[in-house]
């Protein structure tokens, strides 16, 4: 069986906390025995551990590169959606009066700092090395399933068919592959114009 990951681009960010619990009880590929995550500052990397003796303790396996921030989350925010964005009363007309006193809320508003694991970048960034990398995609296209936030897209083969990926806010959407021409291929130089061509959008 031959896999290649051939274009990769990501934007996924969810909760630290939530990478470490969702590989307590992750479910690997066959190819993957175990994974060592280890952070560096700020960043978080996650190495495929290989199941099979065939590689060598010295080739770098597959790993996901993130970097780690911190976002403010504010612990009442299902609260403020239900209350209207200016906080008006039953009807929902503003109450122009408290405006001034509402800043003031807001200011004090419980919130806390929560650490964030941002899988961000094209494939090179996000998807790094060679050994065990379709099964680290696999395990990557199965973390973005728990994302609140952001996009996974991806060109693959595997065993010789070529196959398109897109997860969006943690759900798999549909996606097609379209072949193009290559304008260094036509003659004359009578290719594609790809400053102004209606497949593209």
């Amino acid at each position: 069986m031959t896999s290649h990951v051939y274009t990769l681009h990501s934007t996924l960010e969810l909760p630290l906390e939530d990478v470490y619990d969702y590989f307590e009880d992750a479910t690997l590929p066959v190819e993957i025995a175990d994974v060592e995550i280890t952070r560096r500052n700020n960043t978080l990397i996650v190495s495929a551990v290989s199941a099979e003796n065939n590689i060598s303790k010295y080739t770098p396996t597959a790993q996901l590169k993130a970097s780690v921030t911190e976002n403010r989350v504010y612990l009442d925010e299902e609260e403020d959606e239900e209350s209207g964005p200016f906080g008006g009363g039953p009807s929902g007309a503003p109450q122009w009066a408290a405006f001034g006193q509402q800043q003031e809320e807001e200011m004090e508003r419980p919130s806390e700092l929560v650490e964030y694991a941002c899988f961000k970048g094209d494939r090179e960034t996000v998807l790094q090395n060679t050994a065990l990398q379709y099964p680290m995609f696999e395990v990557l296209c199965d973390l973005a399933t728990e994302c609140e936030k952001g996009t996974l897209t991806a060109i693959t083969a595997r065993d010789g068919e070529l196959r398109a990926t897109r997860i969006v806010d943690g759900e798999e959407r549909a996606a097609t592959l379209k072949v193009v021409e290559d304008p260094r291929e036509a003659p004359n130089g009578n290719g594609i114009n790809w400053r102004d061509n209606k497949f593209i959008s």
